[in-house]
């Protein structure tokens, strides 16, 4: 499996996300630098993976014509949805213990939408760049 530049760019951005998380919320506690880091890269990974559940569950409930295969992949979502959240509570603890918290359900689920958002804004924000690069270029 290869690191793409993209991979790096979300890490630094959940660093950073992670890292504001850890100045104004008082339950969100990263020790040091390092663990904030490593958190970031499970947080990545974690996420990456839900996604593509997630993406694959909307696939199969637009791609199927059977109500059976709809509703479990409604289902599916609707478990993955909170699921997700304790399972990175989960790994987190398992990961680094007492030296990395995420504070509770409603502070993951805060932290995990403000991930999304600010990886989206990033990748908007580089792609309007290329764009204009290549632009300019031509």
């Amino acid at each position: 499996m290869r690191i793409r530049p993209t991979d790096l760019v979300d890490v630094l951005v959940y660093l950073v996300v992670l890292g504001v998380f850890i100045q104004l919320f008082p339950a969100v506690i990263s020790e040091t630098f390092l663990l904030a880091l490593l958190t970031a890269v499970l947080l990545k990974a974690v996420l990456e993976i839900v996604q593509l559940a997630k993406r694959s569950a909307i696939a199969r409930i637009k791609g199927s014509d059977r109500t059976a295969a709809k509703v479990v992949s409604v289902a599916t979502l609707l478990v993955l949805l909170p699921g997700s959240k304790l399972v990175v509570l989960e790994l987190v603890d398992l990961a680094f213990g007492d030296a990395v918290r995420l504070g509770g359900f409603l502070d993951v689920t805060i932290l995990i939408v403000v991930l999304m958002l600010a990886r989206a804004g990033v990748r908007r924000a580089f792609r309007g760049r290329a764009a204009a690069t290549e632009t300019r270029d031509a």
